[in-house]
């Protein structure tokens, strides 16, 4: 597909309907396209994992600069789309499957690893599962390089610094395994059917080690969710909420000794404020 009007003529020659339930809005700008391939950092070395292809535009742009492509998409009515749109590419595998269904272990392996392929990930998110998404790509040890487009306030959330307000715990689960920046903004208006949110790249780069010192990796994400649990609530109303087996004189107390004032919301504190607080309240079980 060269420009628009043959990617919106293919749609049109398979009588394609947009699914809102899918979160379906296809990106039909080039040169926006072109850009997001390059920002992948895909290259002849690289196996690109893409998720929701749609009509497989971006997924051409990728194929042309990396060693393969492998693209997850859920609609069966867009495989004849994408065999088509596609059918000049031999370094592209399409999978009709629901990616969050998928071990992505076994996947990168076979169509990445096995060819000494370095795994990337680079997709256009619905916006509908986002955040499960991202959280199976974030469990998958070896993409050690994620870029997707998303909502543009999820994407500022997801690459705010640490101890911002505007967080939440999902990003706070993201900068615990990933740095995060966000590349450039996307208007609505380069999407069809068109959107009601703007967008923006994001790309997740994984640490070589977690961003914070935890001594017990399931209690610390118990602690940094309870915290954001009753978001208008203080740090101790809201932790006693989310972990029922701590009074909340406990809670109060390990809070004190870390200097954390007691009317303290759990949006303020960073990612090391936590896992600080998630080893106080562990050492309380063992007296």
């Amino acid at each position: 597909m060269k420009n628009n009007l043959n990617y919106i003529d293919l749609l049109n020659k398979y009588h394609f309907h947009f699914s809102k339930s899918k979160g379906q809005n296809f990106l039909t700008d080039l040169d926006i396209i072109n850009a997001i391939a390059d920002a992948s950092g895909a290259d002849m070395n690289s196996g690109v994992l893409e998720i929701g292809p749609g009509a497989g535009i971006l997924t051409a742009a990728l194929a042309r600069r990396a060693g393969k492509a492998l693209a997850i998409e859920l609609d069966q009515n867009l495989s004849p789309i994408l065999k088509e749109s596609l059918a000049g590419f031999d370094n592209i595998d399409i999978i009709i499957a629901d990616i969050l269904k998928l071990d992505l272990n076994s996947l990168a392996e076979k169509y990445f690893l096995s060819l000494n392929l370095n795994p990337i990930v680079c997709a256009n998110l619905p916006y509908n599962i986002t955040t499960p998404v991202l959280e199976k790509l974030i469990q998958t040890p070896c993409l050690k390089n994620i870029t997707v487009l998303l909502q543009k306030e999820v994407a500022e959330r997801l690459s705010a610094p640490d101890g911002d307000p505007g967080g939440g715990a999902f990003a706070c689960y993201v900068r615990y395994y990933m740095k995060s920046r966000l590349l450039f903004e996307i208007p609505r208006d380069k999407f069809i059917p068109v959107p009601k949110v703007d967008s923006a790249l994001l790309r997740l780069t994984r640490r070589e080690r977690p961003a914070a010192d935890v001594s017990d990796e399931a209690f610390f994400f118990r602690v940094m969710r309870g915290g954001f649990l009753l978001r208008r609530k203080t740090l101790v109303n809201s932790l006693s909420a989310a972990l029922p087996e701590y009074a909340k004189t406990d809670i109060l107390q390990a809070m004190k000794k870390l200097n954390l004032p007691e009317n303290i919301r759990g949006e303020r504190l960073k990612l090391q404020d936590f896992a600080d607080l998630s080893r106080e309240l562990l050492s309380k079980e063992d007296i």
